[in-house]
């Protein structure tokens, strides 16, 4: 037995390059993940839409934020006229970077991230700073620095950067849409609408200390447990018993003794990497 996870909308990234309908890459997504015992999503509107595109043994998988990491202190200083809308991640067309760069805002629009689009958005809007990618410490400086995040993507299946940005206290505009939806809400973090400059405007209007208190609930922790529970459930279903052992890297050879399959969820201790843990049966 296996699990899968949905992560990526691959027909919407695929049809916005080629014509290829997305019905057809639908199709062989749900016969790959139809042989899982779980196929894990991280929001609740995603597992109501791939349940209605007929994927079966959907489970709910959320996401996390490091908040150690992403704070609102760690803000950095730019010498760029205030406002600061920001927008990070991978510079493609899929991300609907366009729809954030063509609004009339005041102040400093940021692009944290490289990608494909770069040398046209680049062309086409000279006015934007595009700042590169980033990580670790100096994106958290930077995404602190801002006074909205920007999220003009239609096609993210969560988008974890979200989170990052609540953590370090600024607010998130977007449009209604998967993900935004899942992570915002109707909390008073961010401004949903189909409108995205009015939903940058209102944004401004926001608690910073708000958005940070938001984000400490949307732990790593929270998102290992339900991947283990799913790990327990796959187990039961299989072997008859919750054979499940959450480890840091290490060997578990009290598992190994007993001569039984066994599930080992092995995830270094740092906070994040528990999104990317794996599911192995030893015995």
């Amino acid at each position: 037995p296996f699990t899968t996870s949905y992560t990526t909308r691959f027909p919407e990234y695929i049809s916005a390059r080629f014509p290829i309908p997305e019905g057809w890459t639908y199709a062989a997504l749900r016969r790959f993940h139809a042989a899982a015992t779980i196929t894990m999503v991280s929001t609740r509107s995603l597992m109501t839409e791939l349940g209605n595109r007929g994927f079966t043994n959907l489970g709910f998988w959320t996401r996390g934020v490091d908040t150690e990491l992403f704070r609102p202190e760690q803000a950095i200083e730019l010498d760029l006229p205030r406002p600061f809308f920001v927008s990070v991640g991978r510079v493609a067309v899929e991300k609907n970077l366009e729809a954030f760069l063509a609004l009339d805002l005041p102040g400093t629009k940021i692009v944290i991230g490289h990608g494909p689009q770069e040398p046209e958005l680049r062309a086409r809007f000279p006015e934007v700073k595009f700042l590169g990618s980033m990580e670790g410490s100096t994106l958290a400086a930077h995404l602190a620095a801002a006074d909205v995040f920007v999220f003009p993507s239609k096609t993210d299946t969560f988008g974890i950067v979200q989170l990052e940005a609540l953590a370090s206290g600024v607010p998130v505009a977007a449009f209604p849409v998967t993900g935004p939806k899942d992570v915002i809400g109707s909390s008073p973090v961010g401004v949903l609408s189909d409108d995205l400059r009015e939903a940058c405007l209102g944004a401004l209007q926001l608690s910073r200390e708000a958005c940070r208190a938001f984000a400490l609930g949307n732990t790593w922790e929270n998102s290992a447990r339900q991947f283990l529970g799913h790990a327990r459930s796959v187990s039961m279903d299989t072997f008859g018993q919750p054979d499940v052992a959450f480890t840091h890297g290490r060997n578990d050879a009290a598992a190994a003794s007993t001569g039984q399959p066994r599930f080992v969820i092995d995830a270094p201790r740092a906070g994040p990497a528990v999104g990317n843990a794996a599911v192995s049966r030893s015995q």
